[in-house]
């Protein structure tokens, strides 16, 4: 069978990463220098990275490149577990419904206008990564983490850290969406993310935990439909 280019490729960098080769805080080679090196597509290259990224390794700043982090520790006991299966990523979204929907109550009671300004700053860079999806899989996570945040209880927060950016399920599609716009699927994730923002805001607690449950739910319903699993299953 014909190796995956994508993974082919997030293997090489992952050792490099690693093994030192690239050390913590090296630039990654240029997507250019990665596609003539390797006789892959823009498309594999950035795979690739949203890949690294969710492990951790990887860290990404919009106009200047993608930069490598220190390879996380091999002692397990302090590492979140990667999800990597379809039925993984569907039980951390079930997971993430339980804390997260708590967290946003938590976060209703006090709606400090510190902690909102964070939410619309991730709000804000969401929206303007257009169809970039690694960089609004970031944005979503820092969206997420300013939520926690916002609960002012430590244990929210260290859940949310400990998974990183790798706890966003990101589409398996790249979008093509012209004039830097949202993709539909995109939108709705923003539009979801403003309703937990306004919730919050208004100090209702219910109306928080259920708008980021809600959020959670349909993330886990996107999921399916683009893993080909029929609706109402």
């Amino acid at each position: 069978m014909k190796p995956n280019l994508t993974t082919t490729l997030v293997e090489h960098l992952r050792e490099r990463i690693s093994s030192g080769a690239i050390a913590p805080g090296d630039k990654l080679p240029s997507e250019n220098t990665l596609i003539a090196d390797h006789g892959v597509s823009r498309t594999v290259v950035r795979e690739a990275i949203t890949r690294l990224q969710a492990e951790g390794l990887v860290h990404t700043r919009r106009g200047a490149g993608s930069f490598a982090l220190t390879p996380p520790a091999e002692d397990a006991s302090t590492q979140a577990r990667v999800p990597r299966t379809l039925a993984e990523r569907r039980q951390l979204i079930e997971f993430r419904m339980g804390i997260e929907s708590e967290a946003a109550a938590r976060a209703a009671s006090r709606s400090a206008s510190a902690n909102l300004t964070d939410m619309d700053s991730a709000l804000a860079a969401f929206r303007a990564a257009g169809p970039n999806a690694a960089q609004a899989m970031s944005c979503d996570y820092e969206f997420h983490l300013a939520v926690s945040r916002a609960s002012a209880n430590p244990y929210f927060v260290q859940a949310v850290e400990l998974f990183g950016p790798a706890m966003i399920a990101m589409p398996r599609q790249r979008f093509e969406i012209p004039d830097g716009k949202l993709a539909p699927r995109l939108e709705r994730v923003a539009e979801e993310h403003e309703a937990i923002r306004a919730a919050i805001a208004s100090g209702n607690q219910l109306s928080a935990s259920a708008a980021m449950r809600l959020h959670l739910a349909n993330s886990l319903h996107r999921l399916d439909l683009e893993s080909g699993i029929p609706e109402g299953n």
